[in-house]
């Protein structure tokens, strides 16, 4: 960063300005087209991508079912955002912020639409009485679940940014965005050094929140970076994380919505529990799996 940038007295938007996601990004919102979302038969309608954020919601959805809350039966719709898929106007309806993941819950007399991932958790953790934690301890576990609300943009819109997906390598914001990203894994570790779980000894939806994110960065899932933020050092991150990542539903939710990646790990919309065994893309595209 040789060259000193003087702001101008007011922004403009430049539409050509570099990054990954340079052809989705505008200052505006609101919808580009016209396009109404799919529906299914379940209870509960999302609309969403096997990003961290997304993980978060299919991992919860799996949870319930495997804990026997049948009413949790859900259809998975896939939103390409890197198509634009999320400023169409059926979504754009649920989510008027154009973020996944996007939750329709069709199982009442008046259909409720919920967005942002935190508050779908907690939507769907107070219907169904699970994963909340003990009463007396529900103040902890919400704490939990708001500071990855309020931490993960600087490991993703941050650190993630800069670090993978900007148009070139700049220093100074890795510099600053690495040391928030390592002083977050050490918040989660000193936390998970006294407890088997983020906010005590019970799994929660905090748990699922933190994990979509820091649990998969430290297992090498996110930008590459594991070796670069050296967090085989968080050693009680490692362990907790290892421990999630083994759950059967866990194994699941990542599953859901994903487009990337072994085929076999995609099922890029999910309508039934056998939808494992029979839709991902290497069923769907043999060809291609050989």
């Amino acid at each position: 960063m040789t060259d000193t940038y003087t702001p101008p007295k007011v922004w403009t938007w430049d539409s050509e300005s570099g990054g990954k996601f340079a052809n989705i990004n505008r200052p505006i919102a609101g919808s580009t087209h016209d396009k109404d979302l799919s529906r299914g038969k379940h209870p509960f309608q999302l609309y969403s991508l096997a990003t961290p954020n997304g993980v978060k919601v299919t991992v919860m959805f799996e949870e319930l079912l495997e804990a026997g809350h049948t009413g949790a039966e859900y259809n998975a719709f896939l939103i390409n955002i890197g198509e634009g898929d999320q400023f169409s106007s059926g979504f754009v309806d649920v989510n008027p912020n154009s973020k996944i993941p996007a939750l329709m819950d069709v199982s009442g007399d008046k259909e409720v639409r919920v967005f942002e991932s935190g508050a779908i958790l907690l939507h769907l953790a107070e219907k169904f009485d699970a994963f909340l934690g003990p009463k007396d301890n529900r103040a902890e576990m919400i704490s939990w679940l708001f500071w990855q609300m309020g931490s993960a943009p600087y490991l993703g819109g941050g650190f993630g940014h800069f670090y993978a997906y900007a148009p070139e390598k700049w220093q100074y914001p890795i510099d600053r965005f690495s040391m928030e990203a390592k002083r977050q894994l050490d918040v989660l570790d000193r936390q998970l050094a006294e407890n088997t779980y983020i906010s005590g000894e019970e799994y929660t939806v905090a748990d699922m929140a933190i994990w979509s994110w820091y649990g998969q960065l430290v297992l090498g899932r996110l930008y590459d970076a594991a070796e670069f933020l050296d967090v085989a050092i968080y050693k009680n991150v490692v362990r907790w994380a290892e421990a999630i990542d083994a759950r059967p539903a866990v194994k699941r939710g990542r599953m859901v919505n994903r487009a990337w990646g072994e085929l076999n790990e995609q099922l890029r919309e999910r309508h039934a529990a056998e939808d494992f065994e029979t839709r991902t893309q290497d069923k769907l595209e043999p060809e291609a799996a050989e």
